[in-house]
């Protein structure tokens, strides 16, 4: 507390000509006598601080004083406005409120050097995840429409818990009312969110338990072995440079994955259209076969 408030009466003297001791002690609620105490305290930390008696008077800093070596070193200053920059990066306005005040005590400018927007190309879900992100700082229960994997529609009712960003997508951590159980939940299948007036209490054991996907028919995982055309490299490089097996002559990718077999393992197979042939396993070859079949059939 007494931390706290050294740094808050710096700020105050930083930004006023002259303040006096009992205007400190009624905004902090302690003594007159705490209040020089503390004044003590930063003129020991080699702050220029001083205090004159008299009508007039009043406790205040050398003019050209700026809040620099005398606390932080020149490298800690730009370390802690790269941090909160950084979190600004991803929509917090209280880092971005620290962070301009900050910089007007260090008497810095903050580096613009990063720049990060989760957002996908297509559309903005920002009221979902803002909507999320109170319903965390608040422990409000929220209710929404969720579509698994498979399509199918329920409503959910939950204990937000944490968002996540995960191979790019946004998800959320939640503790599931109905199933008892931690879920995740991703962002782009929610419709309908609202959250509640109804409060929770934190869940001690959360982080211990096991998370769950919200489906629960997730067949077993399968192994693949993908060709995949050099027209595709921008795409093998994005999403498969670590499994990738070797390049052939023609410049095509070989690549070996193991993805849990579902309609998303199909489809993104597909997405590559003719540029990709699933050499193994057979059964996953004849799905795609008789998948690009059907398409074929329904434009001919």
């Amino acid at each position: 507390m007494q931390t706290s408030r050294l740094f808050e009466i710096i700020y105050l003297l930083l930004n006023k000509d002259r303040v006096t001791a009992r205007e400190l002690a009624e905004r902090f609620g302690v003594s007159t006598r705490t209040i020089y105490r503390d004044i003590d305290t930063i003129s020991l930390a080699g702050i220029p601080v001083y205090t004159e008696k008299g009508k007039g008077g009043g406790i205040s800093l050398l003019p050209d004083f700026v809040l620099n070596k005398s606390i932080l070193s020149e490298e800690e200053q730009s370390e802690i406005l790269a941090s909160l920059q950084g979190l600004t990066q991803i929509q917090s306005a209280d880092a971005d409120h620290v962070l301009q005040k900050l910089s007007t005590v260090f008497n810095k400018t903050a580096v613009k050097w990063l720049e990060v927007d989760f957002s996908d190309w297509s559309f903005h879900r920002q009221d979902i995840w803002g909507g999320f992100k109170s319903a965390i700082l608040q422990m409000r229960i929220v209710e929404f429409d969720y579509y698994s994997s498979y399509s199918e529609k329920t409503r959910r009712r939950v204990e937000p818990i944490q968002l996540w960003f995960k191979s790019r997508a946004w998800y959320l951590k939640a503790y599931d009312l109905t199933k008892r159980d931690i879920r995740l939940f991703r962002l782009s299948r929610v419709q309908n969110m609202n959250v509640t007036d109804k409060t929770f209490a934190e869940r001690n054991l959360l982080m211990e338990e096991t998370i769950s996907s919200p489906s629960t028919k997730q067949k077993p995982d399968v192994t693949l072995r993908l060709r995949i055309k050099s027209e595709m490299a921008h795409r093998v490089l994005d999403e498969f440079a670590s499994v990738v097996e070797k390049q052939e002559a023609d410049g095509s990718y070989i690549v070996s994955l193991c993805w849990p077999e579902d309609h998303w393992v199909y489809g993104t197979i597909l997405s590559f259209g003719e540029y990709i042939e699933v050499l193994g396993p057979k059964h996953i070859r004849e799905i795609i076969r008789d998948k690009a079949k059907k398409i074929y059939e329904q434009y001919s």
